[in-house]
């Protein structure tokens, strides 16, 4: 008797890919609307990359990932992922404490 796993296999792994796909670009949107927001001042301040060259940085690989994906994930989108998460984990909190802490986000 065979099994029928094989069949889902591809719908199984299309659905996952697309899920990561779409958490990877609202953490990647998420960290671009925060560095925008952000004054420019407080970046040097906590002695980081300028506020532009994190938006830069946050923008090139948000529009890289989602002209390249192509609903899987690829390696820029992995970049993209670890750029934003960079940002939302190290940079975030510096400019929380560097300002009176109680921004908007």
């Amino acid at each position: 008797m065979a099994s029928s796993a094989p069949i889902f296999y591809a719908q199984v792994k299309m659905y996952i890919d697309l899920l990561i796909l779409l958490m990877s670009l609202i953490v990647q949107a998420v960290a671009l609307i925060h560095c925008l927001t952000q004054r420019g001042d407080a970046f040097q301040a906590i002695g980081t990359l300028p506020k532009g060259a994190w938006a830069g940085l946050l923008a090139i690989c948000l529009i890289l990932t989602l002209i390249i994906s192509g609903g899987t994930i690829r390696l820029f989108s992995l970049i993209g992922i670890a750029a934003a998460l960079i940002y939302l984990l190290d940079v975030r909190p510096g400019l929380k404490d560097s300002s009176d802490g109680r921004g908007p986000w």
